[in-house]
């Protein structure tokens, strides 16, 4: 018989958001950046590479991503106000919501909060980017910060492209549920600045890139769609992907007629030095979750990272593994699974107004397939490292009795919602919604799932 108290609801909720905030802490960018660099007398070290200061006229900080603020004020606390006064100079997108002053590196709003999508601010951002590497100069290093939401923040459209065409060819991907692989590849093709671009800019000097990856299996030349990676677009493979989820007319023409046009043109070789370093990952989120939920008492049962999938089927499959786990025996405080990755979601046709995210269609999927089951020993909880999910201010939400038994007093029928990709609304109601604001960082998805010992 279990000795923990027999009134285990909160206690299991509680219990997977500090095992989840774990995760999220784990890959706090800032710590991550200063952990990679260090300064000492006559040299900075970047992530165990010397790099002597008596050779430097500057440090040139460049970058975008979700966690942009936070490596960019990291990076300013590892260097020194002394140093950063004297060589560093920079321009970091970022979103809205992350913009703050710091000594040296100036944070632009390269689009709104929630948003993720390019805008014409990005567009400004991003020229500016590019214009600065441009000025790198023989006695120069770069150090780029690069981190998931890289790619929606630094826009750059290549000639005959119009930001529109960007949004339209985007949006129409992501409803077609196209992986993070797929929407880069053909980004990457309809930007300056992608694939190589602003490796590519850079005249002289060298470039260091920092980067967090929100990618499954951290390639290099998808993160942020890949800016300091010496590559070429690929745009043969853009033009698949387009037509294998896509009919032509829903794309607008000038974007067929620039690929066609980058599949007879060839992309200059970067000139310069480069060195790409992944500094955090979803395993390293995952790994930190795991020693939590260890200290906290709880046996686990599995660990997964960089899982992929549709959202709904991960959230069945997350409960039927939870269920399986219900009356194991255990001297332990209850079972505890854990996984990381990103899936997709489907959404339907309806012409009814909805919102939500993977990690919210994830949990509803998870409560509807639970919902005929007791749920006073089940929490799962489902969120975005970044704090955000989906057009939503919510990074995810969590699913226990208490939830069922306000939709239930409410007379909510979750079905209803996640049939057409609505599940904000219903969370919303009734309480299951992971709202924590910006986090500064970004290695996708945690998925915390407990069962507390009978």
């Amino acid at each position: 018989m279990s000795t923990w108290p027999d009134s285990r609801t909160s206690t299991l909720r509680d219990d997977a958001c500090t095992i989840w905030q774990a995760g999220v802490k784990a890959v706090d960018s800032a710590a991550l950046v200063h952990r990679a660099v260090e300064r000492r007398q006559e040299a900075v070290v970047i992530v165990g590479e010397p790099v002597p200061l008596d050779a430097l006229d500057r440090i040139l900080v460049l970058g975008g991503g979700k966690a942009g603020a936070g490596m960019a004020a990291g990076l300013e606390a590892a260097l020194g106000d002394d140093l950063v006064d004297r060589l560093v100079a920079g321009w970091v997108n970022v979103p809205a919501d992350c913009v703050r002053p710091l000594r040296a590196i100036h944070l632009h709003a390269g689009r709104p909060a929630g948003r993720n999508e390019p805008t014409e601010d990005g567009v400004a951002g991003a020229e500016r980017i590019l214009s600065l590497a441009e000025t790198l100069g023989p006695r120069e290093l770069a150090i780029v910060l690069l981190s998931g939401g890289g790619s929606a923040l630094l826009p750059a459209p290549v000639p005959g492209i119009s930001l529109a065409d960007k949004q339209q060819v985007t949006r129409l991907l992501m409803h077609r549920g196209a992986t993070i692989e797929e929407l880069n590849a053909v980004r990457s093709c309809l930007s300056r600045i992608k694939a190589g671009g602003l490796l590519r800019a850079m005249p002289a000097g060298r470039c260091i890139a920092l980067i967090i990856s929100d990618v499954i299996g951290d390639p290099l030349e998808v993160i942020a769609s890949g800016p300091t990676v010496p590559q070429a677009p690929q745009p043969h493979r853009a033009r698949e992907i387009l037509s294998r989820l896509a009919r032509d007319d829903e794309v607008p023409r000038n974007v067929w007629a620039a690929l066609e046009s980058a599949s007879t043109a060839q992309s200059p070789a970067p000139t310069i030095p480069v060195r790409n370093v992944v500094i955090g990952n979803n395993q390293t989120a995952v790994d930190a979750a795991r020693a939590m939920a260890l200290s906290l008492g709880y046996r686990i049962a599995e660990v997964a990272t960089n899982q992929r999938g549709i959202a709904r089927d991960a959230g069945v499959i997350l409960a039927e593994q939870l269920l399986s786990l219900r009356g194991r025996p255990t001297p332990s405080r209850g079972w505890c699974v854990l996984s990381g990755g990103e899936p997709t979601v489907q959404l339907v046709a309806t012409d009814q107004p909805r919102s939500g995210g993977r990690n919210q269609e994830l949990a509803l999927a998870a409560l509807v397939r639970l919902w005929n089951e007791p749920l006073d020993d089940i929490a799962l909880l489902s969120g975005g490292t970044d704090g955000e999910d989906g057009p939503t201010d919510a990074a995810g939400a969590v699913i226990d009795a208490e939830v069922r038994r306000r939709a239930m007093s409410s007379h909510l029928n979750p079905a209803d919602f996640l049939a057409i990709n609505n599940a904000y609304p219903f969370f919303a109601q009734t309480g299951g919604l992971l709202q924590t604001g910006p986090t500064h960082t970004n290695v996708m998805d945690l998925r915390v799932g407990l069962v507390a010992a009978r």
